[in-house]
């Protein structure tokens, strides 16, 4: 009996090189040209451009009254923790202080239904702040980072892992968390609270 031939899988056809010399010359490829760098030329690079109000990772913005920028899940662990989210951050920070929500956040917490509406009776407080928001979309995350970039007197409250990787990034901005049931903050040197003679 005859052999079977078996079909080759991936097999590619050989293809010439665009730089033999057997193609004719107007279809070579062209070797590139190097051009010769100046030495007298500027030499120009990106730099990311600092807010004025960093000293190094020192960010003189901040002091009391601290403006706390809150997520949606801190105010959930703060309900599991039984603490009282505006005297808690007081006995943190040992100074005023005034939560923040923007209209995301908000909008998180109503979406998250009749479960969660003790976390929504507690955000539609009157000692919270509201800020609107004029982006589109409702993703809360972005949101804080985006606000958190733009003005550096906030401090951000959160216990997402994800966004706390992200804000770490940006220097000057401390973020509180809540571990052993009570508050406790971040990167925040220990002389912003102290009085300045």
């Amino acid at each position: 009996m005859g052999k079977q031939k078996t079909k080759k899988f991936a097999a590619m056809k050989r293809m010439i090189n665009l730089k033999d010399n057997r193609i004719k010359e107007k279809d070579r490829a062209k070797a590139k040209e190097k051009k010769k760098k100046d030495p007298s030329e500027l030499k120009e690079r990106e730099v990311t451009k600092y807010p004025s109000c960093l000293f190094f990772q020192y960010n003189t913005q901040l002091g009391p009254p601290y403006h706390i920028l809150v997520d949606t899940n801190f105010i959930n662990f703060s309900i599991k923790a039984k603490l009282d989210i505006v005297q808690s951050m007081m006995d943190c920070l040992y100074a005023k202080c005034i939560p923040y929500i923007t209209d995301c956040v908000m909008a998180e917490i109503e979406k998250l239904g009749l479960k969660y509406r003790v976390a929504l009776r507690i955000a539609k407080d009157p000692r919270f702040e509201r800020l609107p928001c004029s982006h589109k979309g409702t993703y809360a995350d972005d949101c804080l980072v985006q606000r958190v970039t733009q003005h550096k007197c906030y401090i951000l409250a959160t216990v997402d892992r994800d966004l706390k990787r992200r804000v770490r990034k940006i220097p000057g901005v401390p973020i509180m968390y809540i571990s052993n049931h009570r508050y406790n903050i971040e990167r925040m040197p220990d002389d912003y609270g102290a009085p300045r003679f």
